[in-house]
């Protein structure tokens, strides 16, 4: 993500705080893409970023346009590589984790993102954080050993899923602390977007046929799923967060991370009929403040 900047007028972040709402609303919207797709979880992970490259690449092009300066990728590729494969194997794990626990569960995971980036920063380059974090590492734990327990009784496969969301967790972090990197050295929002969603569909393609899970949606509708996937989640979600983050204060992170997974929960629940049982709940809401005190305590 860009880094954040204090908006200029009460109008301009108003409007910066809706495109964020809007934003989480649109990448909550990808797990219910990815349960109803007709191909298989690596293949859609593909899909998602392949269809979506197109549509980057001439956002960035047209925002190369509209600037006066431009930073050359070029110097950039180790990091765009290293970037490339640690977003390749957040989609791969997390399309999996969807297909084999609750949406709730995979999508709460995911987001314990931001307590790895926090331990990685503090284990290779030493920057402890301050003590609030370890008491939201604390209650992280205690929650996902709550949603561990309601996916013992769930299914057979649940708990599986639920180990493959904390994986994901673990790519996403990688993936988070090379983008930190690209957008020091002046890498654009758009240039990042489309170099390492370019890198991904490269590296998602050969493992989705490896695998031998279906490449091609059975039907059209097929198609427009995928397609809603890769435009409305993906280049659009995440664009309309970027946007919203270089215009409004840091504190304001926060609040696309606590409010995806919440908005994940409510749409399986009306559109796919998955329910939140009250273990799930608190472990979800338990989930949820310590991931909000672990990064409070990491800045």
């Amino acid at each position: 993500m860009p880094p954040a900047a204090a908006p200029d007028r009460p109008v301009a972040s108003g409007f910066a705080l809706a495109a964020l709402l809007a934003g989480a609303t649109c990448i909550a919207l990808s797990p219910i893409f990815v349960r109803i797709s007709e191909a298989g979880p690596t293949a859609t992970a593909f899909w998602r970023v392949a269809l979506a490259v197109p549509v980057l690449w001439l956002l960035a092009a047209g925002a190369r346009r509209g600037t006066a300066r431009t930073t050359s990728v070029s110097g950039l590729v180790p990091l765009m590589l290293a970037a490339g494969l640690a977003f390749a194997g957040d989609l791969a794990f997390w399309h999996t984790s969807i297909k084999l626990t609750t949406i709730a569960n995979s999508t709460l995971l995911a987001n314990l993102a931001s307590i790895f980036v926090t331990l990685a920063v503090w284990w290779v380059w030493g920057k402890r954080p301050r003590s609030v974090f370890l008491f939201g590492l604390a209650a992280a734990l205690a929650g996902v050993a709550l949603l561990v327990r309601t996916s013992a009784d769930f299914s057979r496969t649940a708990l599986t899923g639920d180990a493959l969301g904390v994986v994901t967790a673990v790519f996403y972090a990688w993936y988070l602390l090379a983008v930190k990197g690209l957008r020091d050295r002046g890498a654009t929002t758009l240039q990042l977007m489309a170099v390492t969603s370019s890198v991904t569909a490269v590296i998602l393609l050969p493992v989705a046929l490896a695998t031998g899970e279906p490449m091609l949606p059975a039907t059209a509708s097929g198609w427009v799923k995928l397609l809603g996937l890769a435009l409305i989640s993906h280049a659009a979600g995440q664009g309309l967060i970027a946007y919203a983050l270089a215009h409004l204060p840091a504190a304001f992170s926060s609040v696309s991370l606590l409010f995806q997974p919440v908005m994940a929960a409510a749409f399986a629940w009306v559109l796919l009929g998955e329910p939140l049982v009250p273990l799930q709940v608190a472990g979800g809401a338990i989930v949820l403040a310590g991931i909000y005190l672990a990064r409070r305590g990491s800045r």
